[in-house]
């Protein structure tokens, strides 16, 4: 891997995991000698961040992480409504069964997987990709993973509510089921069903102080 691919990789998951918080200043001798790469490949890196929106010049600070604030997060799930919906319905048209069939034996054991919650996303990261193969259209393929950098790190902040990844289990299941049955009418509808879900989780958490903390002003 380059070095600025390797410095790439490394913050950006550094930033949707939190470690890297919004409002850290990125400053390119500190983060180069830290990450062991040159100033050259980290200003490469740092140029794709800013291009994803994970970075920005601040005045007076230079580049910072981005925050997130309650109006991006309305914001950000308007856009993954209409793209995954109409991915569901693809999805569901142009599938391979055995492969959600797995996938719906796994979501079937909701309790094992609620006791390890990092096996979970990677089943949510393996229900994504199944999802965007079967969609088989590249365009709103990517336009959909640039809307998913930002819907990852707020994903974070909602994490430990294990009553809403149960009931997201249970949601998963019902797409996954309907796209076995090629009914794409259903699976665009349970999709709708599991973001406002998700997005309500979210904004009653916020609401209630949980997260307060964490995002920014809304401008």
């Amino acid at each position: 891997m380059r070095a600025s691919d390797r410095a790439y990789v490394t913050l950006r998951a550094e930033i949707v995991d939190w470690r890297l918080e919004p409002g850290t200043v990125l400053a390119e001798v500190e983060q180069a000698a830290r990450l062991g790469v040159s100033r050259t490949p980290l200003r490469e890196a740092l140029s794709r961040l800013t291009a994803d929106g994970l970075v920005e010049a601040q005045s007076g600070r230079g580049l910072v992480v981005t925050g997130v604030s309650l109006a991006d997060i309305t914001e950000l799930f308007e856009a993954r409504q209409a793209l995954e919906q109409r991915a569901a319905a693809l999805a569901a048209q142009r599938r391979d069964p055995a492969v959600f069939e797995e996938l719906q034996a796994e979501l079937r054991d909701s309790a094992a997987l609620l006791a390890d919650t990092s096996a979970y996303y990677d089943l949510v990261a393996r229900f994504d990709a199944a999802m965007d193969i079967a969609a088989a259209s590249p365009y709103l393929v990517s336009a959909l993973n640039a809307v998913r950098t930002h819907l990852a790190r707020i994903r974070r902040l909602a994490q430990d509510d294990r009553e809403r990844l149960a009931q997201a289990a249970s949601e998963h299941l019902l797409i996954v089921d309907a796209v076995i049955d090629g009914d794409a009418e259903l699976a665009a509808h349970a999709t709708h069903v599991h973001l406002h879900r998700s997005l309500q989780n979210i904004l009653h958490a916020a609401s209630t102080g949980r997260l307060a903390d964490q995002l920014a002003p809304t401008a």
